[in-house]
């Protein structure tokens, strides 16, 4: 298995195994769900660091721990500081709560700590 938080791994090597599997068995549907992502970061004014922190936000909001993981990583390559990505996660528990905040938290320390 491929290390996600490697920086010579290839970019579709770091995605989750159980994504990589839904999207080799629906190529069409991996193939839509990327050029939508692609044309929605292009619609607006945020940079590709600005778009990631959000993302992360709404990962921690939803608990989406790959998911979490995978824009935590986007965020730092594409300049995002740890404060930066802390914060993002931080802005979340008032809105979704303690318990999903520190699991978010605790994510993106262990996303960060591979990476470094």
């Amino acid at each position: 298995m491929a290390n996600p938080y490697d920086k010579n791994t290839p970019p579709e090597e770091k995605l989750p195994g159980r994504y990589r599997a839904f999207i080799e068995k629906y190529p069409a549907l991996g193939k839509l769900h990327k050029e939508a992502g692609q044309i929605i970061d292009g619609l607006g004014p945020l940079d590709a660091k600005t778009c990631a922190l959000i993302k992360i936000g709404i990962c921690a909001g939803g608990g989406l721990e790959s998911a979490l993981r995978s824009h935590v990583r986007r965020a730092l390559e594409h300049g995002a500081s740890e404060e930066e990505i802390e914060h993002a996660v931080l802005l979340v528990m008032n809105t979704c709560g303690f318990p999903r905040t520190v699991a978010a938290w605790s994510w993106a320390r262990e996303a960060m700590e591979h990476n470094g």
